[in-house]
């Protein structure tokens, strides 16, 4: 009987300390200026892409996870070819991980920002041979008005860099 009365109390106990938690919980956590200008994308974008074999339809989604502390982006979502990418803070610092179409996942840093625009470049520690296989080394995020951004990616195809392919997204109104 002592048990249960200890078990139930305990309960109860618990479940207050999470009651009296809720309103935190739900509060996103700050990070740094960029992660906090990149939490902005939450939605869905769409434009026109062209990777090397002419013009195709994009759609990239934006979602916040963790408390606010990461910021999902999904393009080609629901399809074959869906890649994601987590941006997140690393040491104070806007970073990012891309798990891609080429069954890698190269991480990238924070190169630097302006008021419209955050570079990453290669995270040497990430794992991949930049050298020998093929990956997304760079990329170039330009904020151009609230509803229009462009997104610059750098690939490296068995060493050798490969020619960027700007992409202009719009924001979906709902």
């Amino acid at each position: 009987m002592k048990t249960k009365i200890t078990s139930l109390l305990l309960t109860a106990l618990l479940a207050a300390l999470v009651s009296a938690r809720a309103d935190e919980q739900g509060k996103p956590k700050p990070g740094s200026a960029e992660l906090e200008r990149m939490k902005g994308l939450v939605g869905t974008w769409q434009g026109k892409t062209d990777i090397g074999q002419g013009p195709i339809d994009l759609t990239v989604q934006y979602r916040l996870l963790a408390g606010g502390t990461v910021l999902e982006e999904r393009v080609f979502p629901g399809t074959p070819n869906e890649m994601v990418t987590m941006y997140y803070d690393k040491d104070g610092q806007l970073a990012l991980t891309h798990y891609c179409i080429m069954g890698n996942r190269p991480a990238m840093v924070l190169k630097s920002s302006d008021p419209r625009t955050i570079r990453f470049d290669f995270d040497k520690t990430c794992g991949i041979n930049a050298a020998k296989e093929s990956h997304m080394h760079a990329m170039t995020l330009t904020f151009d008005n609230p509803d229009t951004i462009t997104t610059s990616c750098e690939a490296f195809m068995d060493g050798k860099e490969m020619p960027a392919h700007p992409t202009t997204l719009k924001r979906v109104k709902s």
